[in-house]
């Protein structure tokens, strides 16, 4: 028996799971069904992996996540993007469920991203009607932006659709509402993120579901898992200007409204991205930063469970 550590790499299908064994070229498939997942869960345990890696699939990765998780065995769901690119980096261009299964072994075992908790089974319901109200949403857009060009005899069905998506957003609210006070730590939590001046409810709650870490991370680590950290981009004699890139979408987009809200009524904000344009900063990279800034401040108030604080937020990096 070898004493070199075992990685995992897991391939989820709608009907299958390709599973991959490193070191060695071990290779194995189950049906995506609940008594095989069971199986592989019990196959795992016996092996002990170090790490089992795998992508975050559009939600049918959730059920074997769960299921690793709960069993105790190290797990993490991993960015497909983030896969694709260390793909490209060792030259592994092809793909199949398999050389996917494969690659996700070799991920776990060059880069071993740190295993993470998944959230609890009403905190993943709450990520998931906040993922529908996104959907929604999109959907809402786009469909307002037909009515304005569609011919007469479309407009009435097209309207009734928007009144349709209306009345579900609506729904949707309530039971994001309904869920968030029954829980007396999201209540709380959700209290003091929107006693920062330009965090109302959309932005709270993306925080709440989409990005549990808040206030268990110090400032840089926070930053550069939601994107909003500069990275170098430097290489021989070139420096080329920091840029933000990656991170957490959902949770930047909400950041950024956010922002752009408390330039107008958030005095800290307001005044450091006076600063910043007035120091020569252009005005996007300006509002990066104070991005940065309340996303630090929002991270400092979690942690140390305080309300929003004028003084105390000023002195924030």
């Amino acid at each position: 028996m070898s004493n070199q550590p075992l990685f995992v790499g897991i391939d989820v299908a709608k009907d299958h799971l390709d599973v991959a064994y490193r070191p060695g070229e071990q290779l194995a498939q189950y049906r995506n069904a609940e008594a095989e997942i069971a199986q592989l869960v019990h196959h795992l345990h016996a092996a002990a992996p170090h790490l089992i890696v795998l992508e975050a699939t559009g939600g049918l990765e959730v059920p074997v996540a769960t299921a690793l998780a709960l069993a105790g065995l190290p797990v993490a769901v991993i960015n497909p993007r983030q896969v694709r690119r260390f793909a490209e980096a060792v030259g592994q261009l092809a793909k199949t469920d398999r050389i996917d299964a494969r690659l996700l072994a070799y991920f776990a075992d060059a880069i071993k991203p740190e295993p993470r908790a998944l959230p609890d089974e009403q905190a993943q319901r709450l990520a998931a009607l906040m993922a529908r109200r996104r959907q929604l949403i999109d959907r809402l857009v786009a469909e307002k932006n037909r009515l304005h060009t569609a011919i007469a005899a479309v407009r009435p069905r097209i309207q009734a659709h928007i009144a349709w998506l209306e009345h579900e957003l609506a729904d949707l609210d309530d039971d994001l509402s309904a869920a968030i006070k029954a829980s007396p730590l999201w209540r709380e939590t959700e209290q003091l993120l929107r006693s920062t001046p330009g965090i109302g409810p959309v932005a709270a709650r993306t925080l709440l579901f989409d990005l549990p870490e808040l206030g268990g991370l110090n400032a840089k680590q926070i930053a550069k898992l939601v994107g909003v950290a500069p990275l170098n981009r430097d290489s021989g004699r070139q420096h080329g200007p920091r840029m933000i890139w990656g991170g957490r979408a959902t949770v930047r987009t909400a950041l950024y409204m956010a922002t752009l809200s408390a330039l107008r009524c958030n005095p800290v904000i307001k005044a450091f991205y006076g600063q910043l344009v007035q120091a020569g900063k252009p005005k996007k990279s300006a509002l990066v930063a104070c991005m940065r800034k309340l996303l630090v401040i929002l991270n400092a108030m979690v942690r140390d469970r305080t309300p929003w604080q004028p003084s105390r937020s000023a002195a924030a990096p």
